[in-house]
């Protein structure tokens, strides 16, 4: 700045010199300090957005940004400028990679031993009235692989009965059903529905006597059709995402993960697609609408 250097009366002078306007030096002033001013907004803003991001552990979008400032701040950041800082700070979400050895297959025709009902149609507005199911590999340090199984109901988001074992018996299965049914409570919609994919546990004659007792109707995926399942292989992406599952060193440390991020995911982990709630929250707003 001129008078910094004691020449605050030569600023005349210093723009003839210059060959540009006092008017322009005036305004170009005011633009360097504006400009300061707001780098050093951004940089405040910066910091609470790296709050919530090392909360996180990375793990986080514009989306779980803005539903967080929603939260901490009166006026919510507009998610523009979410997305612009993230850009600027290099807030980059920690997403899964895709795995190169599971290719999707392209279902040309139906195999499953029973249909496709379900048909890929996620968007439900009817809580009990569609589930869908699925167990994934839990590798941990116990030294045992461990197996979750989970129920998910499509309307709510909502994982509904869960359990994890270190086997793959039927029995897996059999218990999670008995915790669905508990969930409901004889409360079965009646036109409910149990998807999931051709796996050996769902085609099992004792699994589906025990469905159709419960008075649900069974659907299943294409063979090789990944996406005809993606709500539940959805779910456990997140999880695995967000879940230190592999550092757990006995069955009983994995379940009380499993449980904590269970009690979390339906109870206070909000959704964009839910209207930015949880999926109690939403269930509870299905059943009052």
């Amino acid at each position: 700045m001129v008078w910094k250097f004691q020449l605050k009366n030569l600023v005349a002078a210093l723009c003839q010199t210059a060959g540009v306007s006092r008017s322009g030096y005036y305004a170009w002033l005011e633009k360097v300090e504006q400009h300061a001013i707001r780098e050093e907004q951004n940089y405040e803003d910066y910091l609470l957005l790296k709050s919530i991001y090392d909360a996180h552990r990375g793990k986080v979008g514009y989306r779980t940004f803005y539903m967080a400032l929603a939260e901490l701040l009166e006026t919510p950041m507009n998610h523009k400028k979410i997305l612009r800082l993230m850009r600027k700070f290099t807030l980059f979400a920690k997403i899964r990679r895709a795995n190169p050895y599971k290719q999707i297959a392209k279902a040309t025709q139906e195999h499953a031993v029973c249909p496709n009902l379900l048909n890929r149609e996620f968007e439900q507005d009817e809580p009990g009235k569609v589930f869908v199911t699925d167990i994934t590999y839990l590798p941990n340090r116990s030294g045992q692989m461990a197996y979750l199984y989970a129920v998910k109901d499509v309307a709510t988001r909502e994982i509904v009965a869960y359990e994890v074992t270190t086997t793959l018996t039927m029995e897996i299965v059999y218990h999670t059903l008995q915790k669905l049914k508990e969930a409901l409570d004889d409360n079965v919609h009646p036109e409910a529905m149990i998807h999931s994919d051709q796996g050996f546990h769902y085609t099992h004659p004792e699994y589906q006597r025990r469905v159709k007792k419960m008075k649900l109707t069974q659907s299943m995926s294409r063979r090789g059709s990944c996406l005809d399942n993606a709500l539940i292989e959805s779910f456990f992406g997140h999880f695995k995402d967000e879940v230190e599952f592999k550092q757990a060193t006995s069955l009983a440390e994995l379940k009380g993960l499993v449980d904590e991020y269970m009690e979390h995911y339906n109870e206070t982990r909000k959704q964009w697609n839910l209207k930015k709630m949880t999926p109690a929250q939403y269930r509870s707003h299905l059943i009052a609408a």
